[in-house]
């Protein structure tokens, strides 16, 4: 018996072939677009202010372009055309007319039922062989009948007799299905026939051969080539290599900016004409000088002199990035559109270049490239006044708020540490400062920024009493999120200082899962219920009016060698905390936020200096440092140690009690004070404060 394959001839089962097909490709790409978007940008609350900037609808038309490329047209077209393909699909199933198979049953051929016995089927065969044995039948032209149809009803009344009556035939019947046994495999395929006859087999393998030997090598090479030429900090690899020639170890921050202009992914941007139009109009605006002599977009003459040594795209792109970070208006259409543009592709080359400085582990070109990232964010000149972050202030008012210290830039803690009537008066009473609507706005926006505090730092190995050498080693860093200007500050509480380690054999807490309430244990042995793996939460979105992109802040610490200046530690970075920053009203929780980072002890035993940074990638003048020491003790010794401390002194009742007691200062005294048990080792290596 062979295999027959059939075509589709009338067209049953082709549109459920490509019905099928449609859904596998349209509906996961549904969901792809339609669900919610995990990142923190799309999440997170925002800070509340009514300052909108001069080109409010160039940089809210910059965010909506970046939503669509985001979103990807090309897949949104894909998914219409899929469901339209599909309701085709589903409009020939309704009209296409069905052939229903009929399953070969000698019962309903005999006309009798499936309870007949062997009598009542062989008088049922002598009726109908009257009427349909080619001998005796008689060909009824009214019924439009035919002598082929008799014969051919007479060969499957005989067989239908012998598959219930002759052994042999039922039990093939009984097996197979059928009176002459096995039968051959049908298989059919849901293509119209048309398609592999009258010639147009050629074709069809010219389809496949497009199918499988174009277009889907190019789909794999365009995605496999697309990935491998970007870095790991989704960069093009030519620019990371321009980066990288671009280092310097004394790199400034205007160094930086420069650096930044050397991404090839600007030459996207600035296509055809794009690449020198305008550039004497940007020139004019970021070289022009202010009162002080100094340039009002931030350039020093090192700045002005690498901006006049380049040409072609890269000196255009260098003239709208530092006319974005001078706010400097060009023509309030196709340049400025294009500076808003510009500012997010140089903060994403930056992550590129702060991967460079990582390389070489020099601690000032890495705090120079974060800074870098806070300027490009905040849309402010290096050098400048941090109060630029707040909406209204310009660098005018900002100089006239500073000048009682021209020589020094207040920060944005230090101008809401001022008393409240001294701050309005620097800010209002003046000529050509705020207004009183907007100073209470800036206020207002200063009051919400999220200025961390360090509270303590310290080492400590998990389950351990002290930190030896070559073991896991987590640096513990206690903050609160206070904002600038904020009242009534509550004092810290003692226990929110400590670092409680999970209980043995939780290995939900110690993966970082969420888990249920469980019990710890304290430092002095005491027990509290704590929750392990708690709900991140996410601080406001940056507050950064000019910049066309949505950003979460992101915070980093590291630590660095203090005699070196080289990274001992490379960063950690964080974005949500665990404890909400502020209750139901609205005002700040004060609640203690905790942030780890691990890394391995060295293999020496001895004591290990270290300058702890945590720095803001969002805002300016908000980043700290700590001295730090880091004991690592021989785990011999150590060892040696924590068993010394598991032996317990005497009690006072027994003999060995009272002969201590004496020792101590006599059993009139006072008694000796009893060691507490375990302590965790970290907290007798704390952190030096500053």
């Amino acid at each position: 018996m062979g295999t027959e394959y059939n075509y589709d001839d009338k067209g049953q089962f082709f549109p459920f072939f490509i019905l099928t097909i449609s859904g596998l490709v349209a509906l996961p790409l549904t969901y792809s677009l339609l669900k919610p978007s995990k990142e923190l940008e799309n999440t997170a609350p925002r800070i509340k202010s009514d300052f909108k900037p001069l080109d409010e609808d160039l940089i809210q038309g910059q965010k909506r372009k970046q939503w669509r490329r985001e979103r990807r047209l090309k897949r949104i077209t894909t998914v219409i055309v899929g469901y339209l393909l599909m309701a085709w699909m589903i409009y020939l199933i309704i009209v296409t007319a069905r052939t229903v198979p009929q399953i070969w049953d000698p019962y309903n051929i005999l006309e009798i039922s499936r309870s007949a016995t062997e009598q009542q089927i062989k008088k049922r065969y002598k009726t109908l062989s009257l009427m349909y044995h080619p001998d005796k039948a008689r060909v009824d032209e009214s019924k439009n009948q035919t002598l082929d149809y008799i014969n051919d009803r007479w060969v499957k009344l005989s067989k239908a007799y012998k598959a219930l009556t002759d052994e042999e035939v039922r039990n093939n019947f009984i097996q197979y299905g059928h009176p002459d046994g096995k039968q051959s495999f049908s298989i059919g395929i849901a293509l119209p026939k048309f398609i592999v006859t009258d010639g147009n087999g050629k074709y069809v393998l010219l389809v496949y051969g497009l199918l499988l030997g174009v277009l889907l090598p190019y789909i794999v090479g365009k995605w496999w080539y697309g990935s491998q030429k970007l870095t790991r900090e989704k960069v093009l690899l030519a620019s990371a290599g321009n980066l990288f020639r671009e280092y310097k170890e004394d790199i400034t921050e205007g160094g930086v900016i420069t650096a930044l202009s050397s991404g090839e992914e600007y030459k996207d941007v600035l296509k055809g004409s794009k690449a020198d139009s305008g550039l004497e109009k940007i020139e004019k605006a970021i070289t022009a000088k202010h009162d002080g002599g100094r340039s009002l977009a931030g350039l020093t003459q090192e700045d002005q002199e690498s901006f006049k040594a380049l040409d072609g795209v890269r000196r255009k792109v260098l003239g709208l990035l530092w006319a974005y970070l001078g706010r400097a208006r060009l023509d309030g259409s196709t340049l400025d559109d294009e500076k808003y543009e510009a500012a997010p592709l140089a903060l994403a080359l930056n992550e590129s270049f702060i991967a460079t400085t990582l390389a070489y582990a020099n601690v000032p070109a890495l705090l120079t490239a974060y800074r870098a990232s806070q300027h490009l964010i905040q849309a402010v000149p290096p050098k400048s006044s941090p109060l630029l972050q707040l909406p209204y202030i310009t660098p005018s008012i900002a100089a006239a708020i500073e000048g009682r210290n021209p020589g020094h830039h207040l920060t944005v803690q230090e101008l809401m540490a001022m008393p409240e009537y001294e701050r309005r008066k620097l800010a209002t009473d003046q000529s050509n400062v705020l207004s009183p609507s907007q100073y209470n706005s800036a206020i207002a926006v200063a009051r919400q920024l999220p200025l961390l505090k360090v509270e303590k730092a310290f080492f400590k190995v998990m389950g351990e009493k002290f930190v030896t050498t070559g073991s896991l080693v987590n640096l513990v860093v206690k903050v609160r999120v206070i904002p600038p200007g904020s009242l009534n500050i509550p004092e810290v509480n003692p226990s929110d200082l400590e670092d409680i380690d999970p209980e043995e054999g939780d290995v939900d807490a110690l993966l970082g899962r969420k888990s249920k309430n469980k019990v710890a244990k304290l430092l002095d042995g005491e027990t509290t219920e704590t929750a392990t793996g708690e709900q991140p939460l996410q601080p406001h979105l940056a507050y950064a009016p000019y910049f066309a992109r949505d950003h979460s802040p992101r915070w980093h610490i590291f630590l660095a060698d203090r005699k070196s200046g080289k990274v001992a530690v490379p960063p950690t970075s964080f974005s949500t905390f665990t404890k909400p920053l502020l209750d139901g009203a609205g005002n700040p929780t004060f609640n203690m936020q905790t942030f780890k980072m691990q890394f391995q002890a060295p293999n020496k035993a001895d004591r290990y200096p270290f300058v702890m940074h945590l720095i803001c990638d969002s805002y300016i003048g908000m980043d700290s440092n700590l001295d730090v020491v880091l004991q690592v003790e021989d785990s011999v010794l150590a060892a040696k140690m924590s068993a010394d401390d598991e032996i317990s002194e005497p009690d006072e009742d027994s003999l060995a009690g009272q002969v201590n007691a004496l020792k101590s200062g006599g059993l009139g005294g006072s008694a000796a004070p009893r060691r507490s048990g375990k302590k965790n080792q970290s907290l007798k290596t704390p952190a030096m404060t500053r």
